[in-house]
């Protein structure tokens, strides 16, 4: 006959289950050693091999383009964004000492360097310092020719593919000297949504530039409607740089030799007649490289003597203002040129022994903002 459990004995049923529940507690397999195949026991701390170099880029421009016209014309989100320098140089970069100062506090992590360097002429002493290193393969690029927007889409196609995070791509010559630190003139162009490219209509001697390649030569891609003159010199936005890697319709005629070479100025016709027909609203039609053409005729620009080096100039091509357009007739939807001023990054030309005056009022003039 079974006896139904009182209050009494469960309570004393409890208190003698107590000490084996203490004991199983203590006991359990949480603090049993794990014990781990003999197979498995040793690890392997062998460090793994480097990922493969990658591979070398094409020498010849047509595969090059063709590689550099396939990649993301939006650089990485939530990145900072970095500038492409690209000197386009016959010389060994006389003011290289200026340019070094230029990049020596700025993060490496927000600019890269690229030279092209035309390899008929000697670069004694050689490239060094911030340019060492950064000279991409380069070709003859000669005045009054194509070559020269050649050797200039070769230094494009070489910074699209070089670094993803390439946002703005400015383009200079061994002439060229900074105008500000690098951290206003990376604030300058990171924060514009738009590339600075001066793009000029209805200026005088554009038909003889139209018809330099031969009379209708350039019919029917670029009429003379369409043509349009600027400064060779530009920051150009990412997707910018990759349009112009990756025309082929207006290089078709752009490409052409000229019958003319007194009127023959190629690299200053190709990018602002590209950029005007392909996206206009994109682009401020103005350069920030400050260039004096008062009473030029040859087709060079005023060179300074190294005795008017000194702040008052700096101060003065700084507070200079840039041609935006023709001012007239400005086409943008969001602003005016009337009411822009940019300020002025880059100027040119300078001499080679204007060197010692710039560097001596570096810091104090040049580089304070």
């Amino acid at each position: 006959m079974l006896i139904s459990p009182t209050p009494l004995s469960l309570i004393c049923a409890l208190i003698l289950c107590m000490p084996l529940a203490v004991v199983f507690t203590v006991t359990s397999p949480t603090n049993i050693p794990l014990q781990i195949p003999k197979a498995h026991r040793k690890l392997n701390l062998t460090p793994l091999p480097p990922p493969p170099p990658p591979a070398p880029l094409p020498l010849d421009d047509l595969s090059l383009l063709r590689i550099a016209a396939r990649v993301n014309s939006r650089p990485p989100r939530f990145k900072k964004p970095k500038i492409a320098f690209m000197f386009l140089t016959t010389t060994p970069l006389p003011f290289a000492p200026l340019w070094q100062r230029f990049f020596s506090k700025a993060p490496k992590s927000l600019y890269r360097i690229y030279v092209h360097a035309d390899p008929r002429f000697p670069y004694e002493p050689p490239f060094s310092g911030v340019f060492a290193g950064r000279v991409i393969h380069s070709k003859p690029a000669q005045r009054f020719t194509p070559t020269l927007i050649s050797a200039t889409r070769r230094l494009l196609a070489h910074a699209l593919l070089d670094d993803p995070r390439n946002s703005m791509f400015a383009l200079l010559t061994p002439s060229c000297i900074p105008l500000h630190s690098f951290n206003f003139t990376y604030r300058t162009l990171a924060a514009s949504k738009k590339s600075f490219i001066e793009i000029l209509d209805n200026e005088i001697g554009a038909y003889d530039r139209w018809a330099a390649r031969g009379p209708d030569a350039m019919l029917p891609q670029v009429s003379l409607e369409e043509f349009r003159i600027g400064s060779q010199f530009w920051v150009l936005k990412r997707k910018h740089a990759r349009l112009v890697v990756s025309d082929q319709r207006l290089w078709s005629k752009f490409k052409l030799p000229c019958e003319r070479w007194d009127t023959c100025y190629p690299e200053e016709n190709y990018f602002p007649t590209l950029l005007n027909m392909r996206d206009p609203d994109g682009c401020v039609p103005a350069t920030l490289t400050h260039v004096d053409w008062t009473g030029r005729v040859d087709g060079h620009p005023v060179t300074y003597n190294a005795s008017d080096v000194g702040p008052d100039l700096i101060w003065s091509l700084r507070e200079d203002r840039p041609r935006y357009g023709d001012e007239v007739n400005v086409n943008a939807t969001d602003w005016s040129g009337s009411e822009r001023h940019d300020p002025f990054l880059f100027a040119r030309k300078f001499p080679p022994d204007a060197i010692e005056p710039l560097m001596s009022m570096a810091s104090d003039v040049i580089f304070r903002d």
